[in-house]
């Protein structure tokens, strides 16, 4: 009998395990209205831009090296510690993107909502390295605010430290995150901003990982979409990678 409860209670003990590592359901979204901003075969409709302080290596003549392979944007430094933006050159007010990312787990890099050729806007984080996050917020070239994240990677890319103290509770586990997260595979990232001072809300996998409102205007009502390879360092041999980019305008 002692045998048999022992079982049942391992079993049970089991089940709740299961239960507690259930990992959340993504968000059904309405893709509808959604345009293509990459084609899949060239960067026609974005610019590199070298006026960010990434490119400084350079002293602004070149905003690393981008390149479309395989139905992606491949971004990485053009010379060791020279990055920067490849930005739309349409501007957006109101919109939400959507796309999905293969980075090699070392480079810096982001999405960037609203932004200029200098790199000033809201960046969705995209730092996918050891100290780095996916999806908070942060004020890229405006004085580091607001700077809003819930989770910090390791030093591997399967270990997460979850922040407690966040404005927007994080709704992954560190024991749920390797299954959650795809290492080397395609994940899609999303983020929507509204208004200003903007309403920014983000989700990785269909899972809302941010919602956060500004307290202040910072920056115009429009500006373009970027992505970003961070100077500093030598990652001319790691790289950023990005397809299926896809924009739903909320405001014209």
């Amino acid at each position: 009998m002692r045998f048999v409860a022992a079982l049942l209670s391992a079993g049970l003990v089991g089940l709740l395990g299961s239960a507690r590592a259930e990992l959340p359901k993504p968000e059904k979204f309405d893709d509808t209205g959604f345009e293509k901003v990459f084609d899949g075969k060239t960067l026609a409709g974005w610019k590199v831009s070298a006026k960010t302080g990434h490119s400084g290596t350079s002293r602004n003549k070149s905003g690393g090296r981008w390149v479309v392979e395989d139905g992606a944007i491949v971004g990485s430094q053009d010379v060791p510690g020279n990055g920067g933006i490849v930005i739309t050159e349409k501007e957006y007010g109101d919109f939400e993107v959507a796309l999905e990312m293969n980075n090699d787990f070392g480079p810096d890099s982001g999405l960037f909502l609203r932004s200029n050729d200098r790199g000033q806007c809201y960046q969705a984080m995209i730092d996918y390295h050891a100290n780095g996050n996916l999806m908070g917020v942060y004020g890229e070239g405006i004085g580091g605010k607001p700077n809003v994240k819930n989770f910090d990677f390791l030093d591997k890319v399967t270990d997460i430290r979850v922040n407690k103290d966040a404005p927007f509770k994080c709704p992954v586990s560190p024991e749920q995150w390797p299954s959650f997260w795809k290492a080397g595979e395609w994940n899609e990232l999303r983020a929507r901003i509204e208004g200003n001072p903007p309403h920014i809300t983000t989700w990785i996998k269909g899972v809302k990982f941010m919602d956060y409102t500004d307290t202040e205007k910072r920056l115009p009502d429009r500006g373009g979409i970027a992505l970003q390879v961070h100077g500093g360092g030598d990652y001319t041999k790691q790289f950023v990678r990005y397809r299926n980019i896809r924009v739903k305008e909320l405001s014209k």
